[in-house]
């Protein structure tokens, strides 16, 4: 079955796909339906999803996962990584839904179920939180440490006030027990007023 005509948002198209696969002897759906919702510069795209993105949920789980965006003609790239696939599903709906949205590529991987994984973030949670500089870090839902174990392979991201920040993050992140590598995405902020590394 191919879907033709135009929706207004993203979502809608989605949802056509879903209705096209419940009819009886459908083998396969072709959505060729063309999103003509309102258009919406790119950069204010991507500053609107960004913000949608930053609080896409609350409580301890979100330091444990990472999305990053970019648009291109109202096409949205969302890449990262997920432990459970909530974050995923949450963060993937608010762009579905946003105005302005044409396609969606989405690449966010989930990270191996794995107890040794398990006990590798927590203590890597500890050992950034717990440390007096890094400690700002986990009262803002919106800017924490991200914190990613893939196989014992740990790597950080997220934003810090300053380069002191993120070289107290990569030391104690490599201070590890178990950890194979670490890798240290963590960016210092433009407007802080010091160089990221």
């Amino acid at each position: 079955m191919t879907l033709t005509g135009s929706v207004d948002l993203y979502q809608r198209k989605l949802d056509a796909t879903k209705l096209a696969r419940k009819i009886s002897n459908v083998q396969g759906v072709r959505n060729l339906t063309t999103v003509v919702g309102p258009s919406v510069p790119d950069e204010q795209l991507e500053q609107k999803l960004a913000q949608k993105l930053r609080y896409v949920r609350a409580g301890y789980d979100i330091t444990f996962d990472y999305f990053a965006l970019g648009v291109k003609d109202g096409v949205v790239t969302v890449v990262g990584q997920d432990r459970t696939g909530v974050g995923r599903d949450e963060a993937l709906a608010d762009v579905y839904s946003t105005p302005g949205v044409k396609d969606v590529i989405a690449n966010v991987s989930l990270e191996p179920v794995s107890p040794m994984d398990d006990g590798l973030r927590l203590r890597a949670a500890r050992a950034i939180y717990r440390d007096s500089v890094l400690s700002k870090y986990a009262m803002d839902p919106a800017r924490p440490i991200r914190i990613i174990v893939d196989n014992g392979h740990v790597t950080l991201y997220g934003s810090v006030d300053s380069t002191m920040d993120k070289t107290v993050a990569g030391i104690r992140a490599n201070q590890l027990f178990g950890a194979f590598s670490v890798e240290n995405k963590l960016v210092v902020e433009k407007n802080s007023g010091q160089a990221g590394m």
